[in-house]
């Protein structure tokens, strides 16, 4: 009594199939297989080197703090 046979199982995959319908489950479905893609991406993106700071941007930032001092 307290396992489901696979005729249990049929008949809450007929109620879902209809309660959702074939369309909305593929969908969800995709967006899954999507989002598992974009994951897989991002775990592979962290393997690569970090990538250098561009140094003019940083004297940038360097000679804006400096004004800013200069103005107070």
């Amino acid at each position: 009594m307290g396992s489901l046979s696979i005729w249990h199982w049929l008949v809450v995959l007929i109620v879902v199939l209809l309660l959702f319908g074939r369309g909305k489950i593929s969908e969800v479905m995709g967006d899954m297989a999507k989002g598992v893609k974009s994951f897989k991406k991002g775990l592979a993106e962290d393997d690569e080197p970090a990538k250098s700071i561009d140094h003019k941007g940083a004297e940038a930032v360097a000679e804006r703090a400096e004004e800013k001092s200069k103005v107070s």
